[in-house]
């Protein structure tokens, strides 16, 4: 595996060194103190496994970094790394695509669990945001199965490759030129996806699937196949579907 951290305190850098390593002992670890040396090492190496964005370089704003590696068409996966956890901060990442936000005070642990369920297909987001009193604490999350699959919600292969590209932050005509579909078709899509996670925005989706744990087909050519739920205690993988499937 490859990783990008970005961060301009070396302490930081050195601590979340050492959380990659026990990802993956056998992992590159590439750094970047600033968004411009960020930039060319994705540039360079753009089968990374995954980016750890600070929110706040020296020479560039964390969200506009994130928006800049989606308006390159990047399939990297980023999660955002903050000092502090603000509610419309999590937002404004997970709006831009960024597939987890793990706060700085968070333990070892938790930033261990966050970059795994990160790289299963997951989104993570911080528990506090999801507590009783937030905005985002009306999605109904005691309505559906604290454990189970895409299937128990009815929700298609087909929705499925269409979900997984929204937490990437991909617009319905993204999906549609990705998937090779009709506009229609994708907004049918994605109306029953919000209708069988009873959410009522994209935003509120990504919450929900965040806290269900599923692992989702990662967005490239070769995932983008209908998907299959693996079985128990497995990572869900795409399988191969008929020509014309939609």
């Amino acid at each position: 595996m490859k990783f990008i951290l970005v961060d301009d305190h070396f302490l930081i850098r050195e601590a979340l060194r050492g959380v990659f390593k026990e990802l993956d002992a056998e992992a590159t670890i590439l750094e970047a103190s600033r968004w411009s040396e960020a930039r060319e090492l994705i540039e360079r190496c753009p089968e990374v496994s995954l980016v750890l964005l600070d929110l706040v370089l020296p020479d560039r704003d964390g969200f506009a970094a994130l928006e800049e590696i989606r308006r390159r068409d990047s399939q990297i996966p980023v999660v955002i790394l903050s000092g502090k956890c603000d509610r419309d901060d999590v937002v404004r990442a997970l709006e831009h695509g960024a597939l987890g936000f793990i706060p700085k005070s968070g333990d070892r642990q938790v930033m261990l669990s966050a970059l795994r369920l990160v790289l299963a297909g997951g989104v993570y987001i911080p528990p506090e945001i999801l507590r009783h009193g937030d905005p985002l604490a009306s999605v109904q999350l005691d309505s559906l199965p604290a454990k189970g699959s895409p299937a128990d919600l009815g929700i298609t292969a087909r929705q499925i490759d269409v979900l997984a590209l929204m937490m990437r932050g991909k617009s319905n005509k993204a999906i549609c030129r990705i998937l090779d579909l009709a506009e229609s078709t994708v907004r049918n899509h994605v109306t029953a996806i919000l209708r069988s996670l009873k959410v009522t925005n994209r935003t509120e989706a990504v919450v929900m699937v965040g806290s269900l744990g599923w692992g989702l087909p990662r967005p490239d050519e070769d995932s983008m196949l209908p998907f299959v739920p693996a079985s128990e205690g497995s990572i869900d993988r795409p399988r191969r579907g008929r020509p014309g499937e939609a």
